[in-house]
């Protein structure tokens, strides 16, 4: 998959098409076929089930049963219609709550990400360094402020902390999404695939050359993806906490 990021078309038209789309998004009623909600849903459905390389104009315009140049009366272009993509994905309810105790509440935001990242697996393939500031993200972001406020933490220092949080689910997801794909595309299982090095292995830790790597135990490497994003996490907040402590300390 070559580089992918948000950003890449027409800013003002996206940043347009995202809050023109937040607002049709929530009127009742039957949808039209062809709508950008609808061109929207089709590119996202595309993505999940093959991956965003297989999303086109044409692709998408041809599952919807239009023609492909129907579609740019709605989105102007590919780029913008990743940028809506990324959007629509990152839905929140305007009355979700974090609650009050600032932890707990950086844990349902990490679990949410790595639910969101893991659910949608081209998500975190998408370079987000500069974002559009669309109404979910500008949602998820306040609740995500309100959870740390009155911990006495600078601006700078909540920001980082959300920030850090993203980047390693994100970081973690990529990688435990990869490795599914991989045993996809191969059809070779990852014990299979480690399997097929050990006798490379063995042989490397008989050697003496690697005594600290050779003293390690057989279950060394079994850690899931899951299992190592929420350990990973939990350091995290350990961290985050004692940030917190000190502010609170010194008020």
């Amino acid at each position: 998959m070559s580089h992918v990021h948000s950003g890449s078309g027409d800013i003002s038209r996206s940043l347009a098409l995202m809050w023109e789309y937040d607002d049709r998004a929530g009127t009742r009623g039957p949808k039209p076929k062809l709508s950008v909600v609808a061109i929207v849903d089709a590119a996202v459905a595309v993505a999940d089930a093959e991956g965003l390389d297989a999303v086109s104009m044409r692709r998408v315009a041809a599952d919807l049963g239009v023609g492909t140049m129907s579609l740019y009366r709605y989105v102007p272009g590919k780029e913008e219609l990743l940028d809506l993509m990324l959007e629509s994905v990152s839905e929140m309810p305007d009355d979700v709550s974090l609650g009050d105790a600032w932890r707990p509440a950086m844990e349902t935001m990490g679990r949410s990400l790595w639910e969101l990242y893991t659910t949608h697996r081209w998500l975190p393939l998408v370079d987000q360094s500069r974002p559009l500031l669309g109404p979910n993200m500008l949602r998820g972001f306040e609740v995500a402020v309100a959870a740390l406020a009155g911990l006495g933490l600078t601006a700078q220092e909540q920001v980082a902390i959300i920030s850090a949080i993203g980047s390693f689910t994100q970081s973690a997801a990529r990688t435990h999404n990869s490795a599914a794909v991989a045993e996809e595309r191969t059809g070779v299982s990852n014990e299979e695939f480690w399997k097929a090095q050990e006798p490379v292995l063995v042989a490397a830790m008989e050697s003496g050359r690697f005594p600290h790597m050779a003293a390690l135990g057989e279950d060394a490497f079994d850690m899931t993806g899951e299992a190592f994003f929420e350990f990973g996490l939990q350091l995290l907040l350990d961290g985050f906490g004692a940030l917190v402590e000190r502010r609170t300390a010194g008020s």
